[in-house]
């Protein structure tokens, strides 16, 4: 499926406001109504939509602590990824799991309630066996702001 300058309008004002209704996106986007919804139906069948769902406050429920942990294993065959990546996917205190290049392998975001919280949960991956060789955490002390949208327009620009 081809996108063009409306579509990519289209999933900025979306991903912005996901609560936005129908009338108000095709406001935005500059069409009327019905050929929005339908364009975001196409949208959404294409998987260019993958969800809707709600940003959540967590400090306004309770004290919560981010680690972002360097994690490098010891052998690197096909298998010991897909082995690591299998054994972590489902570890709800883990919020995001990156394969990067560099010093190491793998680059995760975790949420927990305490920096005692997230070794316990550390160190519950280091006995399970999963290919781990060592580690580095970095608790974060203050998060100034956080991002939730993409700039759509400028990553996807087109000559229209």
């Amino acid at each position: 499926m081809k996108l063009d300058r409306i579509d990519l309008r289209i999933l900025s004002q979306l991903q912005r406001k996901g609560r936005i209704t129908n009338v108000e996106l095709a406001d935005a986007v500059g069409l009327s109504p019905s050929p929005c919804l339908i364009r975001v139906k196409r949208l959404e069948k294409a998987g260019y939509i993958a969800g809707y769902g709600a940003h959540l406050e967590l400090s306004k429920l309770g004290d919560i602590q981010l680690v972002f942990t360097e994690i490098t294993l010891q052998d690197h065959r096909r298998e010991d990824f897909v082995k690591f990546e299998a054994a972590i996917r489902n570890v709800d205190e883990i919020a995001e799991c990156h394969l990067v290049s560099g010093g190491y392998d793998y680059l995760l975001k975790f949420v927990t309630r305490s920096v005692v919280h997230y070794q316990t949960v550390m160190e519950g991956l280091l006995e399970r066996n999963i290919g781990i060789e060592k580690y580095f955490s970095y608790v974060v002390i203050k998060t100034p702001f956080v991002k939730n949208h993409f700039p759509i327009e400028k990553l996807f620009p087109l000559s229209e």
